[in-house]
């Protein structure tokens, strides 16, 4: 069963996008994903920072 986020402070770095929600158990997590075609990168981490980092140091390795 897929997840139903509500994603708050949505931002664009690049092609990446962070946002911000709570997972199932009220945790707030970031979420950072590639909107690259065909590149597949996405991660869920604890920290803003954490999640902004990897948005900025992410490279598609897409052919």
């Amino acid at each position: 069963m897929p997840a139903n986020r509500r994603f708050r402070r949505v931002v664009r770095i690049g092609p990446v996008q962070v946002g911000t929600a709570y997972d199932g158990r009220g945790r707030e997590k970031h979420t950072v994903v590639c909107t690259a075609p065909r590149c597949g990168f996405s991660n869920d981490l604890d920290t803003r920072a954490a999640a902004e980092l990897a948005a900025r140091t992410h490279r598609c390795r897409v052919r």
